[in-house]
Formats: C-alpha cells, structure tokens, sequence
C-alpha cells in the first residue's frame, strides 16, 4: 500500500470510497441519500485542502484534514490560535477494512498535521468509529446531539494532541 496526495482527478473516487463506507455500517438508505452532499468530495474541496489516499493498485481508502468542518450543517469554528486542525473524513472500503490501512492513514494525518504546525488534531467521528479513534489514541471530549430524518443521533467529538 502506498498513500498519495489526493488530485482534482480522483474526487469522484473518493467520493464512491467515502458513501461506500457509510454505508457498511448498515444505515437506513434514506440516511445515505440525506449524507451524501457531505460524502461528496469535490475537485475544489482536494485543492483546497489537505487529501491523501491509500493506494492498493486503485485508492481504497482516503482521509481529509481541514481548518473547518463544515458537516451536517453545523460549522465548527478553528480555534483562535489557530494550532488545531480537524480531520474532516477518513474512509476505507468495506473489502479493505480490518487491513491496518485505517491506522496507515490516521498516522499518516497524524505526523501531516504536525508538518502543517497544529498541536492538537479534532474529530467529529462517526459512532462505529469512536473505538478505532479511542484505539489510536484519541480522546473523547464532548457529544454533538442532532438528528437525523426526525431520529436522535449522537456523534462523539474527539481529540488527540500531536
């Protein structure tokens, strides 16, 4: 496996990696379809911010690191020293999951982030993926409370310093 900046070219890959992920965890497809512009990776979002991929003869699995996270309509804001960043996606395929590729990329995001001077690296992790995060290292310090297509959803917000 080799992990690679992201292109423009491979936004729509990525996309298929990110809505194919969510939905192994077995969400209602009415939830997929509700998730999908925020599983959606643009040429513009790759250019604009940090993307890398993990590659197995095709990219399987990919994550993002952001300033801001712009998700389920909620906007958290950088904080005012500026030394955080937010790990905005990180997805695997169903078929390459259980590999180590997750822990490759998240140590991968984890040593970019340093690169790029953040002290500290936050999350706003999916449910299924608070015990990979906790495995890493990462620390929950607080719940985002929402809903989803009139049903409560929980999702923890996590942090590691770097």
């Amino acid at each position: 496996m080799k992990i690679e900046q992201a292109r423009a070219e491979h936004a729509s890959k990525l996309t298929e990696i990110a809505i194919s992920a969510k939905r192994h965890w077995n969400y209602p497809e009415r939830w997929i379809e509700l998730w999908i512009p925020s599983l959606t990776i643009s040429p513009d979002y790759i250019s604009q911010n940090e993307t890398w991929m993990a590659v197995v003869e095709k990219p399987v699995g990919f994550y993002s690191l952001v300033d801001i996270v712009i998700a389920r309509r909620v906007i958290f804001p950088p904080r005012n020293d500026k030394d955080s960043l937010w790990l905005d996606n990180l997805w695997i395929l169903p078929n390459f999951m259980g590999q180590g590729i997750g822990k490759q990329l998240f140590q991968h995001a984890l040593e970019r982030s340093k690169a790029l001077g953040a002290s500290m690296l936050k999350i706003e992790a999916d449910p299924n993926a608070q015990s990979f995060y906790e495995k890493m290292g990462v620390r929950k310090v607080g719940e985002h409370h929402s809903e989803m297509d009139g049903q409560p959803r929980i999702l923890p917000i996590m942090e590691i310093n770097l």
